[in-house]
């Protein structure tokens, strides 16, 4: 009831507000359920290590510090990165506890023949990944092709060993609603850890009525097997006030478990920077411009 789902993501949207201290609360936990991403054409070594300083600090320590949090030791959720990057972040981060993250598998069209996309996720494994976000492969949702499907997603799973497998549907490119729920139910059967909305590359992104679509295909898979799998949603999230609404949806759909960073996270580059403008808001009363935060 395509209808019905418009109306209850639009009404969900302006119902759900968190103000006050709370809402600096939530914002933090935001942080902690950040992927910070770069997956350009021009990404150096200079990126990443600018990257990954951002992650080791996504907050000024001043600003920490006003709010008493010192204690929590607040870090982004992972670093997201190409293949090729991550040996870089993974020297760049060593002690710090945040994983890298790897996009493989012929990202972001997942044209490219099989053998290559397993060999990818070989290679970004054996790099130091902890976690591979891969792509499935969109013409076996179009043309029903499940079997197809669930079978890659078990090669795949397999070429992650002791990694985390987070798989990308790219939601803008499988046409219809019951194909994303579909495509959610099959890649969590084959053994993905956790679903994501997109590449970030398409044209539709994450949606809040895509994303009610996927989480509820969680809790059903979740309520008949007991697994808990993780949902990402990224692409367009750039916004403070939308990780209060996503942290919102995932309570009220999911539960609080849902809330914390191995079970949710949001791809994003710019986002943590306005968080931290909101943060800087809420303890001063003013806003500071984007270039008074440290650069992500």
């Amino acid at each position: 009831n395509l209808p019905a789902l418009i109306r209850r993501a639009e009404t969900f949207k302006n119902r759900r507000s968190v103000k006050m201290d709370w809402q600096a609360a939530w914002l933090l936990r935001g942080v902690t359920c950040t992927d910070l991403t770069t997956l350009s054409g021009d990404d150096t070594e200079a990126n990443v290590q600018r990257l990954c300083f951002k992650a080791k600090n996504p907050v000024r320590q001043d600003l920490i510090k006003k709010l008493g949090v010192e204690d929590l030791n607040i870090t982004v959720g992972a670093v997201c990165v190409y293949p090729s990057r991550v040996a870089e972040a993974v020297k760049l981060l060593e002690g710090t506890g945040i994983p890298v993250a790897s996009v493989a598998a012929g990202f972001p069209a997942g044209q490219t023949p099989l053998e290559h996309r397993l060999e990818e996720i070989k290679y970004a494994v054996a790099q130091g990944a902890k976690e591979i976000d891969i792509v499935i492969t969109r013409p076996h949702v179009l043309n029903g092709n499940w079997k197809e499907l669930y079978q890659e997603t078990v090669a795949m799973r397999a070429a992650c060993g002791d990694a985390k497998l987070k798989s990308i549907l790219a939601i803008g490119e499988l046409g219809t609603m019951d194909n994303i729920y579909k495509a959610s139910l099959v890649c969590m059967m084959a053994g993905s850890d956790t679903i994501k909305t997109s590449t970030g590359k398409e044209g539709v992104n994450a949606t809040f009525e895509v994303a009610f679509v996927m989480v509820r295909a969680i809790r059903e898979y979740y309520e008949r097997t007991g697994f808990k799998v993780g949902f990402k949603p990224a692409g367009g999230i750039r916004a403070a006030k939308d990780v209060l609404v996503w942290l919102a949806l995932m309570k009220d759909e999911l539960g609080d478990e849902w809330t914390h960073p191995d079970l949710f996270r949001m791809g994003a580059s710019a986002l943590v920077v306005d968080i931290e403008r909101q943060l800087f808001h809420h303890i001063t009363g003013r806003y500071a411009a984007g270039y008074q935060m440290p650069l992500s």
